[in-house]
């Protein structure tokens, strides 16, 4: 294929304008000169304004279009004469139809002769050296189409289009240049030469005006992030302007949350490099000084209202603590939905600041009035190419005919966002059909919802530990969780599925299923194998707002198999030994979580605690109580630097009906539950055999900080330090016999254990890399240590 002409210079960042053929300048010559004068080819002798031109005109060099189609576009005049100043607007409006590449008028005699050169049309639109966007995807931006006529303009805004779009993903270098490809009949391909360059990421982020937290600190605020490591993997270290407004908003939520009631963001700016390879970001911020509250009070405005109702609404120990506008919100919502109980659902909750500089405290006062009375007319949602409606709608706690609530139509979006399954999310409200209806508009823009997770440790008993996680959470678009998991350690395999619908029937109610297969060769640890197979269906639901509960039902099948292969026997402790053969297990168990942590992910301030208790004797033929309980919390220190946790966790197995627990429903602690000992490394142990025979009983105390160790920040690398201890003991029985009949008894006491260390983080796009360096401080002989660990994470 020959290229036989290609025009305009190359469009780049600095957005270079396709030049203009000369052949076109006819109309602007014509519009330069006298009214009474005539431009073209063979000029004709210029003639005064008031002079009069011949009637007959005639059109050459047409071949797709017809001559009266070309002057009917020309819309001469039929009423009079013809004149310059209409051949002057004829030929305007002929180059305005786009059909045509040249226009020239030539008076001959009695007549004037137009002579039109049409502009090609189109045949195909292709593109050349797009990767990271498809070629369905430009064709959507550009507005040239097949057998439309090609204009040079049409073509500089296409490509000026798609260098827009490339800005947008963070291509600031990319360069795209119009090629046009001529072919028989008058017609053309176009090709975009496409030259996409390197994604433009942001290379520094600075704050000017800060004094009460660092710049790292707010940096782990806002969502734009610097280029580091693993850039490839995320998209929030690219230049967005959108994004830049989200983190003035978040800037200024972060401070008022802290009492900063006088906090401005003066301005955010954004350089591109001299080298065009990233950006400089820059926040100009005044911080003022924190405020704490002052008197809280309400005002009543709507007849029927008791202003003592909604006074119980405030809390009476925020006097005197830091100001918070969070704080101030949830007490309005709490007086919104106090009103709507009260058969009042239009009236409007305005918290009421009023700062008291000498005092340097805040009162707020809540007044309560009749809003204006507005319903849902209809709800719209557009972007969700792959999410289901329902799917969305049902994150919006309004339906149509529901009172307009802008509280929880901000809610809303917030749910939407908090779902993972859209990069962008906006919810406009416009007036319908009549002044007292409202159409809510929310708009969607979908990312990627598959995640690939890999786990990697080692262990001294074990050796190498892997797993590899495959989860889908928004299967077939319908909010659905599938989760595929394959952990392998040593002669270690486990086969994990499961299946969770978190909306049931579209309301919050969780149900899901877990199915597995476990095959352990623990011949190292406890000298015997196992295979569990088991089903787990579960329903969960919220009991309050933080506090959910999760019911389930577990059918489980155990064979513990000692010494299986006669030609290779094993010296098993005889506290095993009991255990060998299969056993069904049916059981009833559920879950409390109360969350109150300020990040799911990485978690500052807050707590978790979770409650679990399993009751075995549901048919099968095993009988027992399990309980578990953990609680974790988070504080940050000198100006959120440091970041420390603290978590306590405690267990307990009781068995009922004359039953012994076996080893393998008992707790075993080690590894990632108390570092610096290996897997089942700690508890009751038989010394003759030296096998870890696990325990009823056991608490661990666990304390971390991590801070920043120095290095640049952009590579994301945090040290840290950990302090575990914790026991583990108690058997139903303690006195066996072996084979040799001799009596073998086993200490099941509540040794002190305890262990410290490193830790060194990597940020990766699902959370830090951590590698662990443990070494006990108080250990019993026959503990197995292990010095290192290391867990990672990454997605797709």
């Amino acid at each position: 294929m020959r290229r036989t002409a290609s025009f305009g210079h190359r469009c780049g960042a600095r957005a270079l304008v396709l030049g203009v053929a000369a052949s076109v300048a006819a109309p602007l010559i014509l519009a330069d000169i006298d009214a009474g004068t005539i431009a073209g080819r063979g000029l004709a002798q210029a003639q005064t304004a008031s002079a009069e031109i011949a009637q007959r005109v005639t059109i050459q060099g047409n071949r797709r279009i017809e001559p009266e189609t070309i002057i009917s576009y020309m819309q001469l005049p039929t009423d009079r004469q013809i004149t310059a100043d209409d051949l002057n607007a004829a030929v305007r409006r002929l180059f305005d139809t786009g059909l045509f590449k040249n226009v020239e008028i030539a008076p001959s005699g009695g007549e004037i002769v137009i002579v039109v050169e049409e502009n090609p049309s189109i045949n195909v639109i292709s593109f050349e050296g797009n990767d990271s966007l498809k070629d369905e995807d430009l064709q959507q931006i550009v507005r040239l189409r097949p057998r439309l006529p090609f204009t040079r303009s049409a073509a500089e805004a296409d490509a000026q289009a798609i260098i827009d779009i490339y800005r947008r993903t963070g291509r600031y270098g990319a360069e795209v240049e119009p090629v046009i490809i001529e072919r028989s009949d008058n017609r053309v391909d176009v090709v975009f030469e496409i030259n996409e360059g390197e994604i433009t990421g942001v290379k520094a982020i600075d704050f000017v005006g800060n004094e009460k937290f660092s710049d790292r600190r707010l940096r782990r605020v806002i969502d734009t992030s610097e280029s580091g490591l693993f850039s490839y993997f995320v998209s929030t270290d690219v230049y967005d302007p959108d994004r830049l407004e989200l983190d003035k908003e978040l800037l200024r939520q972060f401070y008022l949350e802290r009492g900063y009631a006088d906090f401005a963001v003066l301005s955010a700016t954004a350089e591109l490099a001299p080298d065009r390879e990233g950006f400089f970001i820059t926040f100009t911020v005044e911080e003022g000084e924190e405020y704490k509250f002052g008197v809280l009070d309400v005002a009543v405005a709507t007849k029927g209202l008791d202003p003592e109702d909604f006074r119980a609404l405030l809390p009476t120990d925020l006097e005197g603590t830091t100001y918070n506008a969070t704080e101030v919100e949830e007490i309005a919502d709490k007086m919104t939905d106090l009103a709507g109980q009260k058969g009042f659902a239009f009236v409007q909750v305005q918290p009421r600041p009023q700062k008291n500089a000498e005092a340097m405290t805040v009162d707020v006062t809540f007044e309560l009035a009749e809003g204006s009375r507005i319903f849902i007319e209809r709800i719209d949602i557009v972007g969700n190419s792959q999410t289901l409606d329902r799917v969305i709608r049902r994150q919006i706690p309004l339906a149509e005919g529901d009172a307009f609530d802008t509280r929880k139509i901000r809610d809303a979006r917030n749910k939407i966002r908090g779902l993972g399954y859209f990069k962008t999310v906006e919810v406009d409200t416009a007036q319908g059909s009549a002044d007292d209806r409202a159409v809510v508009t929310v708009k969607v823009e979908e990312q990627s919802t598959g995640s690939l997770s890999l786990g990697f440790g080692f262990s001294s008993s074990v050796g190498p530990i892997a797993s590899v996680a495959v989860t889908e959470r928004n299967f077939l678009g319908r909010g659905q969780i599938v989760n595929l998991r394959v952990t392998a350690s040593g002669d270690t395999q486990i086969y994990d599925a499961s299946f969770t619908e978190p909306s049931f029937l579209d309301r919050d109610l969780s149900i899901g299923t877990r199915a597995f297969f476990l095959t352990d060769d623990r011949t190292d640890e406890s000298s015997f194998d196992q295979d569990r197979a088991g089903f787990v269906p579960e329903i969960g639901f919220p009991l309050a707002e933080d506090l959910r509960i999760k019911l389930r039902y577990s059918l489980l099948w155990d064979d513990i198999m000692v010494n299986d292969d006669p030609t290779n026997l094993r010296d098993v402790s005889p506290a095993i030994a009991v255990d060998d053969g299969t056993q069904f297990t049916s059981s009833v168990g559920y879950q409390l979580v109360y969350d109150q942590r300020d990040d799911p992910v990485e978690p500052q301030s807050g707590y978790l605690a979770s409650f679990d208790q399993e009751v075995a004797g549901l048919g099968g033929e095993a009988r027992f109580v399990k309980t578990r309980g953990k609680i974790k919390s988070w504080y940050t220190l000198f100006d959120d630097v440091v970041v420390t946790s603290a978590e306590l966790e405690a267990g307990n197995l009781f068995s009922f009906g004359g039953y012994d627990t076996r080893v393998t429903e008992r707790y075993f602690i080690g590894g990632s539950t108390m570092r610096g000992f290996a897997q089942a490394g700690i508890g009751p142990r038989d010394t003759t055999t030296n096998d870890a025979l696990g325990g009823n009983i056991f608490a661990v105390a666990r304390f971390e900080a991590s801070f920043p160790l120095g290095l640049p920040e952009e590579l994301g690398i945090f040290g840290g330090l950990f302090l575990d201890a914790g026991t583990l003991w108690d058997l139903d029985r303690t006195n066996f016999t072996d084979n040799n009949g001799n009596p073998v008894s086993i200490d099941d006491g509540a040794d002190f254990r305890a262990a410290a260390g490193g830790l060194l983080f990597l940020d990766t796009p699902v959370g830090p890399l951590e590698l662990s360096f443990g070494f006990p401080l108080v250990k019993e002989s026959d503990d197995e240590t292990e010095v290192f660990r290391l867990q990672i994470g990454t997605r797709f």
